[in-house]
């Protein structure tokens, strides 16, 4: 008889599993309204796409979304993408150390789309990352509940999201946080929201990895929780 071993989940998978949050892009967008989004180099539908440009791959994105009556589309954790071999940010000489595999959640819908606090907490930092292929605007939240501290990552905002922001500010479940930004200032991409749970944040602020090299995937694995434990979109 074959015996099957699996990883047990940690503390906080466990509470991730457990909470009721308030949905990222509100109460209009339901679960039945997303639909998935593959962007890994395995998608053979990528193949005529040329992903260092935001205007192809937003036509790609927008097409996905229509073709399936969705208002929305989702993926991307643990994803291997080629998009970031347009950035020096990400790309590095030696394979191994190529950065190219996403440690977050996309959530892909327009523009000035607001997002919405999933659970109570502080403003932990905020930033605007302007590398080429970075994140732009960031808000970084912290989390206690439950005596679990977790952080939450909101990345590829608009400008005005980040303006009079206050460090260690609350926010409660439900309020609006953020819009999402344009290519022009998102690091450009075609409009979404990158959202990443993260244990342990060590000294970044407004700031954290959102994708990884083959070297460091373990770790990362670790420290940054599939978000579908919490948002449970599959």
């Amino acid at each position: 008889m074959e015996i099957l071993f699996f990883m047990p989940l940690s503390t906080l998978d466990t509470l991730l599993t457990s909470l009721q949050p308030y949905p990222l892009l509100g109460t209009s967008i339901t679960k039945e309204d997303y639909t998935t989004l593959d962007l890994s180099v395995k998608n053979p539908d990528l193949a005529d796409v040329n992903m260092s440009s935001s205007k192809e791959l937003e036509v790609f994105v927008w097409n996905h979304i229509a073709k399936r009556n969705a208002k929305a589309a989702f993926g991307g954790y643990l994803e291997q993408r080629g998009i970031y071999q347009r950035s020096d940010y990400f790309n590095q000489e030696n394979p191994e150390e190529e950065r190219n595999i996403h440690l977050g959640m996309d959530l892909w819908i327009e523009a000035d789309s607001p997002v919405y606090v999933p659970l109570d907490g502080t403003i932990h930092s905020f930033k605007n990352n302007t590398n080429y292929g970075d994140y732009g605007p960031t808000i970084v939240l912290e989390h206690h509940i439950e005596g679990e501290k977790f952080f939450t990552l909101y990345g590829h905002l608009s400008l005005e999201s980040i303006k009079d922001l206050k460090v260690g500010a609350e926010v409660k479940q439900g309020q609006q946080l953020a819009t999402l930004g344009t290519a022009k200032v998102n690091g450009d991409y075609p409009p979404h929201l990158h959202f990443q749970i993260i244990k342990d944040i060590q000294d970044y602020k407004g700031d954290y990895p959102g994708v990884s090299n083959q070297l460091d995937i373990s770790f990362y694995k670790r420290n940054c929780p599939d978000p579908n434990l919490l948002l449970d979109l599959i």
